[in-house]
């Protein structure tokens, strides 16, 4: 049986959790950020779970995950 490949663009992006769940980073922090309020930089620095209808591909591209 072959290996598996690895997603390297999801490996880039998602990190597994202990209890098995994905988690990725937040869009819209990367620039333009100065008619941002505080509060809304804070809370996307954060981080998000991924959802879970999504959580099975990204499962997929990450098989050693």
């Amino acid at each position: 049986m072959p290996k598996l490949k690895t997603h390297k663009g999801a490996q880039k992006r998602f990190k597994k959790t202990g209890t098995g769940k994905f988690k990725r980073g937040c869009s819209h922090q990367r620039h333009i950020l100065t008619h941002k309020s505080s509060k809304r930089k804070r809370q996307l620095d954060m981080g998000r779970m991924v959802s879970k209808a999504d959580s099975k591909a990204v499962a997929g591209m990450l098989p050693y995950a």
